[in-house]
């Protein structure tokens, strides 16, 4: 005999009571697979989801960005080369980038367009190049985005034509990978005496984490804010704090959807151990006539109902397994990706969830069973 059956009696006449009405046993069954998959797997989309957004911000928690504080509508003074040394300065090893954004005509045999202008002193520290080089520091010359160069053709070595000036294209830049405040993608980056205006229009300040870039951001205000509202400072981390905020509230409505599934699940196995109730009154009459107590038919019927959630949890969550992989292929092109810890509490969660559901769902059939008089279960 297995040892767990040795060890619980109860769970080899309930598996054998469960066997004796197969068809039954496996529809109740088929619910609960279908409830814990159904949770499972909208846990494990909605992570990945998530997780497929976060991918696309890049690492934009560990920006902020510096700009002139408003004085008034559309009035706001550009940030002075002092303002910037004094960012510099309480921002630590974080990487300063100052900018000049401007807007002019670009163009380039015949084909023209409007594009951003950024004049960055050290356009190094914020891109990546997708071929040519970028001088450090820029001194003359320009950078051009990649879906710019596409659009205009234009290539490294050409001469492109902004505004009034003619400049040679030194590098085409590689697109941002996720969201950046001086997005190169449509953009021609300049030195910034050639980026009309005066100062700076913002400073960038990427810090290597979340934390210290908030830390940095309460330097800043300290050094720049302390007699007067100087500078306004937007920390990039408040997107990832709100997209993350509104994911976990789309994930709690899933999971509750999926919830209903399993409540009816739950609904399906009651209305089946009532009726194995009703059917084994003589039976149950018989055990009680031969010694079994209340506590040993509550027992035989409880294991009924634990074994018909533990069997269905289980298919569903090797089910949701499959089904989390499957996601994890669609959306990030990486199933391996959905072997998180995450995805592996919504799917322990769920098994744990249908095993509850069932126990409950076989309590009231289980207490009917375990009272019912021997005398008047024989008579059937």
């Amino acid at each position: 005999m297995n040892p767990i059956y040795r060890r619980f009696p109860t769970l080899l006449i309930a598996r054998r009571n469960l066997a004796r009405t197969k068809a039954r046993s496996a529809l109740a069954m088929l619910g609960i697979v279908i409830g814990v998959l159904a949770i499972a797997s909208l846990g494990v989309f909605g992570a990945t989801l998530s997780q497929s957004v976060a991918g696309s911000l890049g690492d934009i928690g560990n920006q902020i960005v510096v700009s002139p504080a408003s004085e008034g509508p559309g009035e706001a003074t550009p940030l002075t080369d002092r303002e910037v040394r004094e960012i510099e300065r309480v921002s630590g090893d974080a990487q300063v980038v100052p900018v000049r954004q401007n807007v002019s005509r670009v163009s380039f045999r015949g084909e023209q367009t409007v594009a951003t202008l950024y004049g960055m002193p050290d356009p190094a520290a914020a891109y990546e190049v997708e071929r040519g080089r970028i001088p450090s520091p820029l001194r003359s010359g320009a950078l051009v985005g990649a879906n710019l160069a596409d659009d205009l053709e234009v290539d490294v070595g050409d001469s492109l034509t902004v505004g009034n000036r003619t400049v040679r294209v030194l590098a085409v830049l590689e697109p941002a990978a996720g969201f950046s405040p001086v997005d190169p993608g449509s953009a021609v980056v300049l030195p910034v005496r050639d980026v009309g205006g005066t100062g700076f229009t913002s400073v960038v300040v990427d810090a290597e984490s979340g934390e210290a870039a908030n830390e940095t951001a309460v330097a800043i205000r300290a050094a720049l804010n302390e007699r007067e509202e100087r500078v306004s400072i937007f920390e990039l981390g408040q997107i990832v704090e709100q997209v993350g905020s509104v994911f976990e509230a789309v994930n709690l409505f899933l999971v509750g959807i999926g919830s209903i599934s399993l409540v009816v699940a739950g609904v399906s196995i009651l209305n089946v151990m009532l009726m194995s109730t009703i059917e084994r009154r003589g039976e149950i009459g018989v055990l009680r006539a031969v010694g079994y107590q209340r506590r040993d038919v509550l027992k035989i019927m409880l294991s009924e109902a634990l074994l018909l959630g533990l069997v269905g949890g289980a298919v569903g969550a090797v089910l949701s397994l499959g089904g989390g992989l499957l996601i994890a292929q669609l959306i990030l092109g990486d199933a391996a990706s959905a072997l998180t810890p995450t995805n592996g509490l919504y799917i322990l969660a769920a098994l744990g969830f249908a095993i509850v559901t069932s126990v409950l769902s076989g309590l009231y059939p289980a207490y009917k069973a375990a009272n019912e008089e021997p005398v008047e279960a024989l008579r059937g």
